[in-house]
């Protein structure tokens, strides 16, 4: 299709509402624009879930009407696309001004979920950069979407990806891609910043009423509405972070503009699922300093909350009401890894007094070991339910070791009822996580204009409890070839 200004199409599968979202709140927020056409758009992947969350008509998510749509080669009718302005700290480092810069936010549906397209071209806040995505970053982040949904973990969706044969150039040449996301709001702690740091306390307020309305109408009744907001915020974002600290997620660039204000998982670069199990891994090469080092995340989280603390100041109105709303994080933290992790043991109701130690007398040993993390929990699920331990044993070097824990965990989790701990354990460590190599096969395979890896990826990690053995290879320890895998926040 030729680079010209998308057309309109009829496209009663998508309803849109006007009253009370994100656009309503201004021109002060955002760059109307349409996008940039993809020539040669073709399918790469769709997802029928997130379909039936937006109630679209079986099927039509397959027509060529939503190709056009989710291209940027037509609009919807009553979509009014825009590209919103925000700001942040990156690494650490104020940014300034940054903004939606190869994003543009379609509109928000009945259902109460936001629609946007990445890669649909440059905005008003591209910086230079073309505003598009490529193929490989995009499989990465529709793959990673789902993954992250079904193991529980709070985050953006993916609807749909599609490729196109335009060439854009990174660190080779690659070719274009555009991911539809699906998000009851793409807020982030960056917005707040951008209105602050202008001291635009008018937008600031404009904003906040509109978040606490919107998503979190609870704070309306407080005594101060904004600390409430805060505090909510953080415990929200402390929940993710025991998500992600559970599953052995590394999310690897926690920059203010990726971190959402809901609490969702946002803005997938270069992520990782841990392989061996080291505290201190650093999933982006871009990371010289290890900021984002896995076991730092948590306290990376609370370093961004504190600057949107200060961002909301104006609203809030003194530094101690502001500290004082974050004093929950670390309890929300610690109390949310705890239930999570001692699921991952099999454990459940009131804790024992020991519980806690014989946790992390197992996670040192892990971690001492460099022990796969996703295989060793379903290795002891697998143990637990055979009342046969060599399916764990055998994956540690330090065997002594291992027996030494183990007594004590045999004896707790016979008093769990052994067989209905089994049972949980199985449907919470998973059998697959989205691996790093797994996302190069299916990137491999998808340059050769092949997608079925990505749709197989894709089956199988949306049910990840799943036993599968017609992709068993998937459920092992990675291939040696893995470890040279480097990802960089272009990933």
């Amino acid at each position: 299709m030729p680079a010209s200004a998308p057309s309109a199409v009829a496209a009663p599968a998508l309803a849109w509402r006007h009253d009370g979202d994100f656009a309503s709140l201004g021109s002060a927020f955002y760059t109307r624009l349409a996008p940039t056409p993809l020539p040669a758009p073709h399918w790469v992947a769709r997802c029928d879930d997130v379909a039936a969350l937006l109630e679209l008509p079986a099927g039509w998510l397959a027509s060529d009407e939503a190709l056009q749509i989710f291209s940027g080669n037509a609009t919807a009718p009553g979509s009014q696309p825009l590209a919103s302005v925000y700001s942040g700290h990156q690494f650490g480092v104020w940014a300034g001004q940054l903004g939606d810069g190869r994003a543009l936010w379609l509109g928000e549906t009945v259902q109460d979920q936001e629609v946007q397209l990445k890669g649909s071209g440059r905005t008003p806040y591209s910086r230079g950069a073309d505003g598009r995505a490529v193929l490989r970053s995009s499989i990465r982040e529709y793959l990673a979407s789902h993954a992250l949904h079904a193991l529980g973990i709070p985050t953006t969706r993916a609807l749909c990806l599609v490729g196109s044969p335009q060439p854009v150039q990174r660190e080779t040449l690659e070719t274009a891609a555009v991911v539809t996301r699906v998000a009851p709001s793409f807020i982030r702690f960056g917005h707040f910043e951008h209105f602050a740091a202008r001291r635009q306390t008018d937008e600031l307020r404009r904003l906040a009423d509109h978040v606490i309305e919107r998503y979190y109408p609870q704070c309306q009744s407080a005594n101060n509405p904004y600390q409430t907001l805060l505090q909510t915020v953080g415990e929200r974002t402390a929940q993710m972070l025991a998500h992600w600290q559970a599953a052995g997620f590394c999310h690897g660039v926690m920059n203010t503009d990726n971190m959402s204000i809901l609490g969702l998982t946002l803005d997938y670069g270069p992520f990782q699922f841990l392989d061996a199990f080291d505290p201190h891994h650093i999933c982006n090469h871009s990371d010289r300093l290890g900021r984002y080092a896995f076991d730092r995340q948590p306290a990376v989280a609370y370093w961004n909350l504190l600057c949107l603390a200060r961002a909301l100041l104006p609203l809030i109105g003194t530094e101690d009401d502001a500290q004082d709303a974050l004093q929950t994080y670390e309890a929300s933290f610690e109390s949310h890894y705890q239930v999570l992790m001692f699921a991952k043991l099999g454990l459940q109701g009131p804790p024992e007094e020991g519980d806690a130690a014989l946790l992390w007398q197992l996670l040192h040993l892990l971690a001492a070991q460099q022990v796969d993390w996703t295989l060793f929990w379903r290795s002891l699920s697998q143990s637990v339910a055979d009342d046969d331990f060599t399916h764990a044993r055998d994956l540690l070097v330090d065997r002594e070791g291992f027996d030494t824990w183990l007594p004590a965990y045999r004896g707790r989790i016979a008093r769990s009822e052994q067989a209905g701990a089994a049972a949980r354990m199985l449907r919470t460590n998973p059998r697959f996580a989205l691996r790093n190599y797994m996302a190069e096969q299916a990137i491999d395979a998808a340059r050769q204009g092949d997608f079925s890896v990505v749709h197989t990826l894709q089956t199988v990690l949306q049910h990840p409890f799943e036993e599968r053995p017609d992709h068993a290879d998937w459920a092992g320890l990675p291939p040696d070839w893995a470890h040279s895998i480097a990802l960089s926040c272009s990933s």
